[in-house]
């Protein structure tokens, strides 16, 4: 056992060498990762500190859930939409690529890219929108998806314990927002759990999550975000009749092209042509115009479409009925209540004391799979899939 632990540890110290020999100087090292908890075994772990975090994300309850939630569309009978978890392996493929030739860290990119959105409601953004609005109106802050998904991973998964991740993983996590627009992404200065902590806690009164990521491998991850996202939904969006292929902005379709693919190819072409050993991520002008334009295009006729808004008149309901519901079940202590015997039997006791009824409310709710929220719904709640928009 102990030659198999020094050979474990030596296999490591190989690792941590090519990594120094192979990756860019500003890359985030594995040698350098930040835990709350020192792990006893870790000295004769052949794994590097952010590969043990991709595991550990990937064995999570939470990532198993991502087959069951909403990319953008939902209620929609049709096996070739996107859910979530597709999203998240493009984000992981698309990112360990641009990592790849920018000589960064693979093994937090795919950590990161495997949790970020591990936090997301049922019925994706509006389900987020349904759950930020009883959040905050019970006191306990704005909702975000992307701090939830810390809240999962370092607070909720094994029983309350959480899975120790590395500080560097975790900031990449909460600062993934792809929805904001951004030409060029230069990595904050380093943050302690002190700071990350304080930092986490603040974002909850913030009603826009916006922040930027300290590693270059957490700014690779937004950007991919978006790269994964944008030309997808105009594909699952054309595959629905909402829009038309040839709609698409002559700008957007002369730059970045007309189909998922070859966005995917010159976005992330144009993204390491331009951050080749630079301090930052980022697109050219004429891509990064050409990017924004379309997104807005996406807003415009995809996530703001009345047409796919209609079947989900029923949701927001399903969210606050919910909500008040298990927020009596608390208060009276129902022992049969879904949120005992589900969600807080064998709860660390450290989990209760520290949090409200409220947010344990929305711990419950958020961490829902799409059925599984409307099967807790009264039958007169329940929406109806649909063939077609």
């Amino acid at each position: 056992m102990n030659d198999h632990f020094e050979k474990a540890g030596e296999l490591k110290a190989l690792l941590n060498l090519r990594e120094k020999e192979n990756l860019c100087p500003l890359a985030c090292f594995s040698h350098t990762a930040l835990r709350r908890k020192n792990e006893e075994f870790a000295a004769n772990e052949y794994r590097q500190a952010f590969s043990t975090d991709a595991d550990r994300i990937l064995n999570s309850l939470a990532f198993t859930r991502y087959i069951d939630k909403t990319q953008v569309f939902s209620l929609i009978d049709n096996d070739h939409l996107t859910h979530r978890v597709i999203h998240v392996q493009l984000v992981s493929r698309v990112a360990r690529t641009i990592g790849r030739y920018l000589g960064l860290n693979e093994d937090l990119i795919e950590a990161a890219s495997l949790g970020h959105d591990i936090g997301h409601t049922p019925f994706g953004h509006d389900g987020e929108r349904f759950l930020s609005e009883l959040t905050h109106g019970h006191g306990a802050g704005y909702f975000h998806h992307s701090v939830q998904s810390i809240q999962f991973l370092d607070r909720i998964e094994k029983n309350g314990k959480g899975w120790n991740l590395s500080l560097q993983t975790m900031d990449a996590i909460v600062c993934h927002n792809g929805e904001v627009h951004s030409m060029r992404l230069a990595p904050q200065q380093n943050r302690s759990f002190t700071e990350f902590d304080a930092w986490l806690e603040s974002l909850r009164y913030k009603a826009v999550c916006d922040e930027i990521p300290m590693t270059l491998e957490g700014c690779v991850v937004r950007m991919a975000d978006t790269i994964s996202y944008i030309g997808r939904d105009l594909e699952d969006a054309i595959r629905l009749k909402l829009v038309r292929r040839e709609d698409i902005p002559e700008e957007c379709s002369r730059v970045l092209g007309q189909t998922n693919g070859t966005i995917v190819f010159t976005l992330v072409t144009d993204l390491i042509k331009t951050s080749l050993n630079q301090p930052f991520i980022g697109f050219s002008d004429p891509v990064s115009t050409a990017l924004k334009a379309l997104k807005t295009f996406n807003y415009k006729y995809i996530y703001k479409n009345p047409v796919i808004k209609k079947h989900l008149s029923s949701i927001g309901d399903i969210f606050s009925f919910l909500f008040e519901k298990y927020m009596t079940d608390l208060e009276k202590g129902n022992p049969e209540s879904m949120i005992f015997t589900d969600f807080l039997s064998g709860m660390d006791s450290k989990y209760l004391d520290r949090h409200s009824p409220p947010e344990i409310v929305r711990d419950y709710i958020s961490g829902m799979t799409d059925s599984y929220l409307i099967r807790q719904a009264p039958a007169h709640l329940r929406p109806k899939s649909i063939d077609h928009v």
